[in-house]
């Protein structure tokens, strides 16, 4: 495995915090719920804005939260939360899975397993509801990991709302399991290809959370 001089931070905090990404979304969005709620006394445009900029500030924060995890055990763990959507044998004897988030999920992705960041490489393209089938040809992030199991590539897939994917770490760091690697901002998808002879233990329309469902069978 590639020597690494960084590191990903590791967090031993119980709890929940706001995703890093989120401040240029969250910051204008609680600005004017503020403003316009000090103003709502002596205001009735600043009484008429109140309310929907304070339900959208209020969604924001819960779109963006953060919550810690207890990582769990197991070679390969869900990077995302969200919904299996498909488990695709691929050509060259990988198998795919598939996890859509939607905008209820946290957006937080974690490394599915120890290792280093080999690559980050953003590919431009289209914003079609991450769902959606022509959702291949979406703007994406390709992460490739040097791990135990060899190369593991996931990729950050932007959907219909999505129109930004934040990486939080560069290519050269050495990751633990589940540790915090990037945002997807709204709702999208997240694949990992899983190496030839690891076997699958989730199923299409399972549910899962990032950091704590093992995804392959041991």
């Amino acid at each position: 495995m590639p020597h690494s001089q960084t590191s990903a931070p590791r967090d031993s905090r119980v709890g929940v915090r706001l995703a890093r990404g989120a401040s240029p979304w969250l910051l204008p969005t609680v600005a004017t719920a503020a403003l316009s709620l000090a103003r709502s006394r002596r205001s009735g445009v600043a009484r008429a804005v109140a309310v929907p900029a304070t339900a959208l500030a209020a969604g924001m924060l819960w779109f963006f939260r953060d919550p810690e995890r207890e990582i769990a055990q197991g070679r390969v763990i869900s990077p995302a939360d969200g919904v299996v959507q498909s488990i695709m044998p691929w050509k060259d004897g990988r198998t795919r899975v598939a996890i859509f988030m939607s905008p209820l999920n946290v957006h937080v992705n974690r490394a599915p397993l120890s290792g280093t960041v080999t690559s980050v490489e953003h590919i431009p393209g289209g914003f079609v509801p991450a769902f959606n089938k022509e959702s291949e040809n979406n703007e994406r992030v390709v992460w490739h990991f040097d791990t135990e199991l060899g190369d593991i590539e996931m990729i950050q897939i932007a959907g219909a709302v999505a129109r930004r994917i934040v990486p939080y770490i560069p290519e050269g760091t050495k990751v633990e399991q589940g540790d915090r690697i990037g945002l997807i901002r709204f709702g999208s998808r997240v694949d990992i290809y899983l190496p030839e002879g690891v076997e699958v233990d989730v199923e299409v329309g399972q549910k899962t959370v990032a950091g704590v469902t093992r995804i392959d069978r041991g």
